[in-house]
């Protein structure tokens, strides 16, 4: 079973796509942190050709052996890795990988282009979507950032690179369902995800 979550930063794919993944027994991957792991490889003065990524079943990135996990969830590498996704040649390296990777078992992949471009015919495609406002508000609070505003506008101008980018701008895939999760709570959301899985189980 292959499930796709798209949508733009702070929209909350990674909240649910744990939750789904945990669910439904399914390996979850969080393909920003791949395009974190490279921008941290670039800044380590790897070349593209150099950096191998893997991750294991608890979802860990290694990137080149290192466990960097925990190293990629920072306003400098979420910069960055906006920058490095929109070079051609790193998106086709991931996308081949990302497919690999879910050619072998059930998983959960979250992104930004994995209904569109990565898994076209993943069996659910969800796109998740939040005012700027809110998301800027659900950012801030995961990292206890001080200025809100200031964590808008790095949003807002995310969002346009990754809306006008050549390379699989964001789009919801023509067979997705959106869900808005503006005055949602997780619960709701990940609830409202969990009853499209199961329907379109029953109908494999």
């Amino acid at each position: 079973m292959q499930i796709a979550i798209d949508g733009p930063a702070a929209a909350g794919k990674t909240s649910l796509g744990r939750a789904l993944a945990s669910r439904f027994g399914c390996l979850f991957v969080e393909t920003g942190k791949m395009y974190r792991a490279v921008a941290l490889g670039a800044e380590r003065g790897l070349p593209l050709a150099e950096i191998d990524l893997t991750i294991d079943k608890n979802g860990h990135l290694f990137l080149n052996g290192e466990d960097v996990t925990d190293l990629l969830h920072t306003p400098r590498l979420d910069e960055a890795s906006s920058k490095v996704a929109t070079r051609r040649e790193v998106r086709e390296r991931l996308v081949d990988l990302q497919r690999r990777i879910a050619a072998g078992q059930d998983v959960v992949m979250e992104g930004r282009d994995i209904g569109t471009v990565v898994l076209p015919r993943a069996d659910v495609k969800i796109f998740l979507q939040a005012s700027a406002r809110e998301r800027a508000l659900r950012r801030a609070r995961e990292r206890n950032a001080p200025d809100v505003s200031l964590t808008l506008e790095e949003l807002i101008a995310r969002d346009e690179r990754d809306r006008t980018r050549d390379v699989a701008p964001l789009n919801p895939a023509c067979d997705a369902t959106i869900i808005d999760t503006d005055r949602k709570s997780l619960d709701e959301v990940i609830s409202e995800a969990q009853d499209l899985v199961k329907e379109r189980l029953r109908e494999r």
